[in-house]
């Protein structure tokens, strides 16, 4: 009885000791290889409590958790937490009998997977501020084309007025709360939203590359259903059945590490490029407020909201993380992640991935897209565009930096709101165009037809004197246009560049001008 008692004492005493390692600890690895040889070893997690046991830094410095006095001067018996799940897969891999060591490599200041981050955020602004400039530029340009085709339809852009920021802002901050609160909930209702959002994307951003193949352009026969009685081409058609596969594969297999990050990157992308096609600033103005808003929300819930949870931690960084305490084990979808490239134990224990959330690419990719609609506007050979852009990349290697140094999640709009606005107003200073650039003019109604746009026959044909500053006319009211050549009526007016045998049925469809499957 007396021995049960102290057996019972002894494993009480044990697990309150492993409770208490779990107040001061941290992480670190344990390798473990087959004693009988067989398979290669592997890492796992642990958990220890530095005070008790000092482990090496290397593997190969590394001992077996025992030993005697014959081999060592003083016995250390590190004790470290492994998990259950950790173990089974220990017995699974290894068998019974294994060998471990102990170890705790140090953090690295910047892990390399930073690099691809960088490659994928600064082109996906860059291609998506482009693209939406010249999409909005050419479309005036090509107004006076008619085609009523489905795949030939322009989507229309939504211009963002300063009543639309402030309830997109208060939004942002319902739902963030929300997903705190209620993240179990919530989160498959974002990953939902994620794949419609994201197949809608990548259609838009494939099939105008489809659009330019000679073949396969048969359409589907006469019919009167909803959508297809405009007669689409089967090949758009096949398009968006395969972006709503790709998209649904990566729904079922989203918890795949190995792996399922190369699509959602992919489909993150393709909706970030959608939705900076899609979304316009008419002027800087607007793009000062939302920026500037949006740095306050992101710098409030990442530095303030510590002192205002009971845990202690950033509401940002606990959405976007996915809570610890989380019994879906669900993360959110809404950021760009390629998994840690060095071997550390934060890596192989808590994140494995490093993150950069969508809001970080296309809050500053809006003003990008703004600056080249000016650019061309006032032809300035894209020195806004190409300003904006790199301001853009050192901003991003700021936040690197302060990621590095402060060892914690950062705003990235913190860094990269200023860089971007202040290089876009200074650059607008000294070229003595602040006031064009702060209003948009020209953007309404009054943009300058280029040497190369098309002469419509019912609008104003373009000017001898193409030098003339567009902000010479008031808005709203264009020039006298001159009559057609009554050799040419207005129904066959084509663009020179056309050629007398092009046939209006196929009018050139740049990229972005495709629309997306409907929801």
């Amino acid at each position: 009885m007396a021995a049960a008692a102290a057996a019972a004492l002894a494993r009480l005493a044990a697990a309150f000791l492993l409770l208490a390692a779990q107040v001061a600890c941290e992480y670190g690895m344990v390798h473990v290889v087959s004693e009988t040889g067989g398979s290669k070893g592997k890492d796992y997690c642990i958990l220890y409590n530095p005070q008790w046991a000092h482990l090496p830094l290397d593997l190969s410095k590394a001992v077996p958790p025992g030993g005697n006095k014959t081999q060592y001067d003083e016995i250390g018996i590190p004790v470290a937490l492994l998990s259950y799940k950790d173990m089974l897969d220990i017995f699974e891999t290894f068998g019974r009998v294994v060998r471990a060591a102990l170890y705790a490599p140090k953090e690295p200041m910047l892990d390399y997977n930073m690099v691809i981050i960088f490659i994928m955020a600064v082109g996906t602004v860059a291609l998506g501020g482009y693209w939406a400039g010249s999409r909005d530029v050419r479309k005036r340009y090509m107004k006076h084309k008619r085609d009523d085709g489905p795949e030939k339809h322009e989507d229309e852009a939504v211009d963002v007025t300063p009543v639309m920021i402030c309830v997109f802002v208060v939004m942002c901050c319902s739902m963030l709360v929300l997903l705190y609160h209620f993240y179990d909930q919530l989160v498959y209702v974002i990953i939902g939203i994620f794949c419609l959002a994201s197949s809608t994307g990548l259609y838009s951003c494939l099939s105008p590359l489809l659009q330019r193949l000679p073949f396969c352009r048969c359409r589907v026969p006469d019919n009167s259903l909803p959508y297809f009685h405009k007669r689409p081409q089967v090949r758009m058609l096949l398009l968006a059945l395969l972006c709503v596969a790709v998209s649904v594969v990566w729904g079922v297999f989203r918890n795949e590490d190995q792996w399922a990050w190369i699509l959602q990157d992919a489909l993150g992308i393709a909706f970030c490029l959608y939705t900076l096609k899609t979304i316009r600033l008419p002027t800087f103005k607007a793009c000062t407020l939302l920026l500037l808003v949006l740095f306050i929300y992101d710098v409030f819930f990442v530095f303030i909201t510590p002192f205002l949870t009971k845990s202690g931690n950033s509401i940002m960084v606990e959405v976007a993380t996915g809570p610890s305490d989380s019994a879906t084990h669900e993360k959110l979808p809404m950021v760009l992640k390629v998994p840690r490239l060095n071997a550390s134990p934060l890596a192989l224990c808590d994140r494995p991935f490093s993150l950069l959330g969508f809001g970080d690419i296309l809050v500053p990719g809006l003003l990008v897209a703004y600056c080249h609609r000016f650019d061309i506007q006032v032809q300035s050979s894209r020195v806004y565009f190409v300003a904006c852009t790199i301001a853009y990349g050192i901003g991003l290697l700021v936040t690197f930096m302060a990621l590095a140094l402060m060892q914690r999640g950062q705003p990235a709009l913190l860094y990269l709101v200023p860089c971007t606005l202040v290089t876009s107003c200074a650059l607008a200073l000294w070229r003595r165009e602040l006031g064009m650039f702060w209003t948009g003019s020209g953007f309404a109604k009054d943009l300058p037809q280029s040497p190369w746009a098309p002469a419509s026959a019912d609008g104003p044909q373009p000017q001898a004197d193409s030098d003339a500053a567009p902000s010479q006319q008031p808005p709203g009211q264009e020039a006298a246009p001159s009559p057609p050549p009554a050799e040419q009526p207005p129904e066959s007016s084509a663009p020179e560049e056309s050629g007398a045998g092009a046939s209006p049925q196929k009018p050139e469809s740049p990229a972005g001008l495709a629309p997306g499957p409907s929801a």
